[in-house]
């Protein structure tokens, strides 16, 4: 590596794990540098009492400061059934949030689940999840899994 590029190499941190990036880079570049999964955002940590901030999975210029904090997923709390339930997943399924709701299934002939939610993002407030389907979710979303059987 000659020494221009590394006086250009700065140490950052990508959920926890320390990297050597060009500076500056791209979002792209940070997505493949830290190999974030698709079905994850990575965003970077902001001081004081401001939202941390997305990155871009394009070819959108950041600059880097050394030792710059940066993560793949904010854990999030939503409700289920009036229990709160953690999760750093960016969606979640009927299927997933049905097994969250009941663990250890009820039982009868014909039982169906209805899942509804409210409190989401922006793009999907409220509304009624449908199996084979899935939703964004956000901090503090509210699902209601309820199970009926209809012998």
């Amino acid at each position: 590596m000659s020494a221009n590029i590394a006086a250009h190499l700065v140490r950052i941190h990508v959920d926890r794990e320390d990297f050597e990036s060009p500076d500056p880079t791209t979002g792209k570049a940070l997505y493949a540098l830290a190999r974030i999964p698709n079905h994850r955002e990575l965003f970077r940590e902001v001081r004081g009492d401001h939202e941390d901030e997305p990155v871009p999975r394009d070819d959108t210029v950041i600059d880097l400061k050394k030792d710059d904090h940066f993560y793949s997923q904010k854990a999030v709390t939503i409700g289920v059934n009036g229990e709160l339930y953690e999760t750093t997943e960016a969606r979640l399924s009927f299927e997933e949030l049905v097994k969250i709701a009941y663990p250890v299934p009820p039982t009868g002939t014909c039982i169906e689940f209805t899942v509804t939610y409210r409190d989401g993002p922006p793009a999907n407030p409220k509304g009624t999840l449908t199996a084979g389907h899935s939703v964004k979710i956000k901090n503090g979303m509210k699902f209601d899994v309820t199970a009926t059987d209809r012998s």
